[in-house]
C-alpha cells in the first residue's frame, strides 16, 4: 500500500459528492416538475441557427450509456459495485491518487457511477404505471442534433464520458512516462564497470 497525500483524498471525495449531488439533486427536481415518464419541458432552447435544439424530457433507461443494453440493470449495478472497488483500490491502495489527473478524472467516474448506481437500486422511488418499482436510471437531458434525436441522457453520464476521456488523454500523454518510471525503480541502472590500470 503507497501512502496517497490527504490532499488527493480531499480532493477526489470532494469532487465525488459534489458531482453526485448534482446529479442526484437535478434529475429530483426535474422530475418532480415535469412528471414521469415522457414529461416534456414547456420550451425548447435552439443553438447554431437552430440546427441544435434542446429540451427536458423524463425518461428511464434500463441499461447503460445511450440506452444500450436494454433490460441489463440489475447487471449493470453489480458492474458498477465492481467498478466503485476497482477505482478505490487503484487510487488509494495502489497510490495512482498521488497524480492529480487520475484523481479528478476517477473521480468524474466515481461520482456518476454513483449517481446511476442510485437510480438503479430504484433509491429514487419512482414506480411505473403498474405500482412497481423503477429499476432504471432518470435521464431528461435531451438534444436533437440538425433533427437527429440524441439519446436522452443525465448529469452522471457528463460525468462519466469527461473521467473517461480524461483517461483516454492520460493514456495518451502520461501512461508510458509513469511505466518507464516504475520500471527505473524497480530495476535502478547498474553502474558502469571501471577497470583498474594493467599493473607494469
Amino acid at each position: 500500500m503507497k501512502s496517497v497525500p490527504f490532499s488527493r483524498q480531499l480532493l477526489f471525495w470532494s469532487i465525488v459528492v459534489v458531482t453526485c449531488g448534482w446529479d442526484l439533486y437535478s434529475k429530483h427536481i426535474v422530475f418532480a416538475w415535469l412528471g414521469y415518464p415522457d414529461g416534456v419541458s414547456p420550451w425548447v432552447k435552439s443553438f447554431f441557427g437552430g440546427g441544435v435544439l434542446f429540451r427536458y424530457h423524463t425518461t428511464f433507461n434500463h441499461g447503460a450509456l445511450w440506452g444500450m443494453g436494454q433490460g441489463l440493470s440489475k447487471g449493470f449495478a453489480a458492474l458498477s459495485l465492481v467498478a466503485i472497488g476497482a477505482v478505490l483500490y487503484w487510487l488509494f491502495i495502489k497510490g495512482h491518487a498521488r497524480s492529480w489527473w487520475l484523481t479528478i478524472s476517477l473521480a468524474s467516474i466515481m461520482g456518476g457511477t454513483l449517481g446511476n448506481l442510485y437510480d438503479r437500486l430504484a433509491l429514487h422511488g419512482c414506480q411505473n404505471a403498474a405500482g412497481k418499482f423503477e429499476y432504471a436510471v432518470r435521464d431528461f437531458l435531451r438534444f436533437e442534433l440538425w433533427g437527429y434525436p440524441w439519446p436522452v441522457f443525465n448529469f452522471a453520464d457528463v460525468f462519466l464520458v469527461t473521467g473517461a476521456i480524461m483517461l483516454f488523454v492520460y493514456s495518451l500523454l502520461y501512461a508510458d512516462e509513469h511505466e518507464k518510471a516504475d520500471d527505473s525503480s524497480h530495476n535502478p541502472a547498474e553502474k558502469p564497470l571501471t577497470s583498474e590500470p594493467a599493473s607494469s
